[in-house]
């Protein structure tokens, strides 16, 4: 962390927004209505990916046809929205860091898993797309993370090269995206613990929040 990158990438969920506890309730509920009975720690291991992607994993591939997976995946995602809507908020410190990235010329992206729906749910009630010049969803990918797709993408389209830039994660497949696509990541430990980044070594920091020190050193 001696040299200023190019440009910053973040996930969305867990990342920017500390609401991983709310899909993983919504995610809970929503399999279980369907039968599948599994605990919450297993579910919590399967929350990465597309929706469609996590249904297939927990149901098998023809369980429910394409149609059927975006009405479930929908009506989870209205349930999470209404749900964490009262706590809504950037996770601490992430808005004077991306006003002092923005006021530095250092362009952003957003790189996420999730859908449109939910992402401009975000961006809209939090206010923050002006700070963004680049938005790649899940529906804008053919593969999820951990295959570096959509890191690439918004490299692609902020106009740097891989190396230059630095990927904010909160999940070990999104860290494995960005080691595929050649990148460095800082690990926000909002779901995940230390412990389960052990295998990555493109990890350059681990932090709880944005008020974290050591990330100034990004602007060096």
């Amino acid at each position: 962390m001696t040299r200023q990158h190019k440009a910053f990438l973040f996930d969305l969920n867990g990342t920017m927004i500390n609401d991983m506890e709310y899909h993983l309730e919504g995610w809970y509920n929503m399999l279980n209505k369907l039968g599948a009975n599994l605990p919450r720690e297993i579910v919590r291991s399967h929350m990465y990916g597309k929706n469609e992607e996590l249904l297939v994993r927990v149901f098998g591939k023809d369980h429910f046809t394409a149609e059927q997976m975006q009405d479930i995946a929908h009506e989870k995602e209205v349930l999470y929205q209404e749900a964490f809507r009262p706590h809504l908020e950037l996770i601490a410190g992430l808005p004077a860091f991306l006003e002092k990235a923005a006021t530095g010329h250092i362009p952003m992206a957003i790189g996420s898993a999730a859908n449109t729906f939910n992402i401009n749910y975000v961006l809209d009630n939090l206010d923050i797309r002006r700070y963004l010049k680049a938005v790649v969803s899940a529906d804008d990918v053919a593969t999820s993370k951990p295959n570096p797709e959509v890191f690439l993408k918004c490299a692609t389209l902020l106009g740097v090269t891989p190396a230059d830039c630095i990927v904010f994660e909160d999940a070990p497949k999104g860290v494995e995206a960005a080691l595929n696509a050649g990148m460095q990541a800082v690990v926000l430990t909002t779901m995940h613990t230390r412990e389960e980044f052990a295998q990555y070594d493109n990890i350059i920091a681990f932090v709880a929040d944005y008020t974290d020190p050591v990330l100034q050193q990004l602007f060096v």
